[in-house]
């Protein structure tokens, strides 16, 4: 994919604006009527407190709250420390960070078995605390605990609230996460910066992006897909950051937020003609931004400027991430010429000094995903020249994808391929989930013992600062997380299946046979490999040449049939029944691929009697999957769509958040078709099946249907859902399903 060089000639004129504490309206001299849209918070300095943590476990714990809970924090510099004691039947926990006491709080309950926090909900059962036992210290191995990746902000968090983001700042407070991406209002302070810079309104929301397209944008990806924004977007997104970072500091969190990775609007080009863009290009040519090189003194001037307006509305902070390069060429001479190095390495100084010239102690973050997925690009030399002159502690690299170098693309490990990333601070992180997918997928001995471990054992590690997770989309596969997060304050291995059990006792109140089982038959296929973007065939568009790349052989289904079979005991606990309609579900989609393969045959082989029958089989499978999950607390397109609306102050705007919403789970741009391919409720009855049914009815009589016009217009329409009810008994409809999908 083709990216650009760019050229850029004389400084230019600033314009100047004074920023209200309110909603204005302004007049540039240099340009029509533009709104400036700011916030009534101020930027106030926010300490970590031990009140900050003991409301994170309040809110977790609820009335069982001990009585007896002590919380010491013990600030220290350099790597969380937690000590939990019991002295008489009360606990206390001290910790160098806030953060550190929820961790304590948390690894302490669950090793009693006694808590569990996840997205589809939670347990918590007070232990019985009587007499004393011994203080046990946990320090961690790294200084940061990275979470989150720029496009989660699309995939799965574009429309949250309040309400829905203290719910994961609690999450990752107990899982000891505390270096966050905090991406929410980039826009705003952007706009504030073009409208220094004299665009116009019209000019700057012909170039933002719909909500969940804003990641993509960011990384120069795309521009104009399902803009403008409405103005109350700004505004709202400027109060919700406020809460979020109030909050993540609260808690010692050190968020890592958005700076100037040099995209610009097009139209800049109006008020400084001398500009030379070149458009960026994605997807083989499907999208397309414009950059500014980063030789001239208005890259470094517009970065600055962006660093004065986050800090003007959101105070100081310390990490700002930019990238540049995300899944595209790099604009300058081939590798066998000596001016590549010299150029990149003026461009990382010119990114880093662009940061630091709003915030002399800020640090550079970058996203390393394209180190191991395009060494044909990214070779030691390439990557040792963009760093080159940036200070070793003043840049931080997010090793983004160690399970996709390990378990997938098997290309070795990144940091000894980039020598030890040359002594600049870096962070080991895995990708456990691509575009929000819902099917069940990864190694649960890597995660527990593979690369971590190598990693902090490796004579190459150079300068491993930090340890993380990226999910493209999360609210799935939670045990995979719960494994991921432990990981981060050990440094030693992690025995699986004592994990395990305590990981069923902490989620469903008991470990059982039917249940080792079951863990027992996950390892041999969907969590004892790693498959690249799991999906169904019926998730795709039907004639689309691909296949289900789910692992949910014979196997898969034994653990889903022993999962059930721990149903007499286990009926009263919400979280295994969550399980169980995961497993299930998944289980008949492996049945609905076969059914595909089936049903094209009969039709091929004009049997109209088989054809009849397997379709109706089809879609009675589908339908029970649909229903199933309407009693699953995430798997719904339902809560999907209330959420995008509920952004909305008219109709007009909760009509164009849904389609918005529809778009990134579906069609996405196009031509990124069924990327993100949930298995949920609504999105099953009203799109999936639709379209094979449509399918078979094409193959039967021979007339093409334009599956790229209905889908367009399944995207557009705002009219809800079709009609349907959840199985009034989930664990007897996951019964009835696992006999149909048999």
């Amino acid at each position: 994919m083709s990216l650009f060089s760019v050229i850029l000639a004389s400084p230019y004129i600033m314009i100047t604006m004074k920023l209200f504490s309110t909603f204005i309206r302004t007049t540039l001299a240099a340009s029509a009527a533009t709104l400036i849209y700011t916030s009534t918070c101020e930027a106030k300095e926010i300490r970590p407190s031990a009140k900050a943590a003991h409301e994170v476990i309040t809110r977790f714990a609820g009335e069982k709250l001990p009585v007896k809970l002590s919380l010491n924090l013990d600030k220290q510099d350099g790597r969380d420390v937690y000590v939990t004691t019991v002295t008489d039947g009360k606990l206390s926990i001290s910790g160098s960070s806030p953060v550190a006491l929820c961790r304590g709080f948390y690894k302490f309950m669950k090793d009693k078995g006694a808590a569990i926090n996840s997205w589809s909900g939670n347990r918590f059962v007070m232990p019985e605390l009587s007499g004393s036992e011994a203080a046990v210290r946990t320090e961690s191995p790294y200084r940061d605990h990275y979470y989150l990746n720029v496009v989660t902000y699309g995939y799965t968090m574009p429309y949250w609230d309040r309400g829905r983001w203290e719910k994961e700042i609690d999450w990752m407070a107990l899982h000891g996460i505390d270096m966050p991406l905090a991406l929410v209002a980039q826009e705003a302070i952007s706009r504030r910066v073009w409208i220094r810079l004299g665009l116009t309104e019209e000019e700057i929301d012909s170039y933002f992006v719909g909500p969940a397209h804003l990641p993509w944008m960011r990384m120069g990806n795309i521009s104009g897909i399902d803009g403008p924004l409405p103005a109350s977007w700004h505004t709202d997104q400027i109060e919700l950051q406020h809460f979020i970072l109030d909050r993540m500091k609260s808690l010692g969190m050190k968020p890592i937020c958005p700076g100037f990775a040099g995209f610009v609007p097009q139209a800049i080009k109006r008020v400084h003609p001398e500009a030379k863009l070149m458009e960026t290009s994605w997807c083989d040519g499907a999208f397309h931004n414009w950059m500014l090189s980063p030789d001239h003194p208005l890259f470094r001037q517009i970065g600055r400027m962006y660093i004065e307006e986050w800090e003007k509305e959101f105070g100081k902070n310390e990490r700002y991430i930019a990238d540049s390069f995300n899944e595209m060429d790099i604009p300058f001479p081939a590798k066998t010429d000596p001016a590549r190095y010299t150029m990149l390495a003026d461009y990382g100084e010119a990114v880093y000094r662009s940061i630091t010239d709003g915030n002399p102690d800020a640090i550079w973050v970058m996203q390393g995903w394209m180190f191991g997925y395009q060494r044909n690009i990214w070779d030691a030399p390439t990557l040792k020249a963009l760093v080159s002159k940036v200070p070793d502690d003043r840049i931080m690299l997010l090793d983004l994808a160690e399970d996709y170098n390990h378990c997938f693309w098997q290309n070795g490990a990144n940091w000894e391929f980039y020598d030890g990333f040359f002594n600049k601070s870096w962070v080991y992180s895995v990708i456990p989930n691509m575009g929000g997918k819902t099917a069940p997928t990864g190694n649960l001995e890597f995660y527990a013992n593979g690369g971590r471990l190598k990693a902090l054992r490796s004579a190459k590690r150079g300068n491993l600062t930090g340890y993380g997770l990226a999910p493209e989309g999360i609210e799935n596969n939670e045990i995979i997380y719960e494994l991921i997060c432990d990981g981060g304050w050990t440094a030693d291995s992690i025995p699986l299946d004592k994990w395990l059990d305590n990981y069923a006792t902490c989620r469903y109140g008991q470990n059982t046979p039917e249940l080792t089982a079951y863990w027992d038959g996950l390892q041999k296929s969907v969590y004892g490999s790693f498959t690249d973007h799991p999906r169904f065939k019926w998730q795709f568009r039907p004639g689309v040449a691909r296949r289900g790349t789910v692992m949910a052989d014979s196997n898969f289904r034994a653990a889903s049939e022993s999962l059930l079979n721990a149903s007499g005991s286990l009926s009263n606990s919400p979280l295994y029944i969550n399980d169980l309609i995961d497993a299930t579900v998944h289980t008949a989609g492996a049945k609905l691929e076969q059914l595909t393969a089936d049903i094209d045959s009969a039709i091929i082989k004009q049997d109209s009697h088989r054809a009849d029958s397997l379709i109706a089989i089809f879609t009675d499978i589908a339908l029970t999957m649909d229903r199933l999950l309407l009693s699953h607390p995430d798997h719904r397109m339902e809560k999907w769509i209330e959420m995008a609306r509920a952004y909305g102050r008219t109709e007009a705007e909760k009509g164009y958040y849904e389609t918005n919403a529809r778009r990134i789970a579906t069609i996405w741009g196009p031509p990124v078709d069924d990327y993100s391919a949930r298995i949920w409720s609504g999105l099953i009855r009203d799109y999936y099946l639709p379209r094979w049914l449509q399918h078979f009815e094409e193959l039967r009589s021979g007339q093409k249907f334009d599956f790229a016009t209905w889908e367009r217009q399944w995207v557009e329409q705002q009219k809800g859902f079709s009609e349907a009810t959840a199985l009034e008994n989930p664990v007897e409809g996951c019964v009835r399903l696992m006999d149909m999908a048999r």
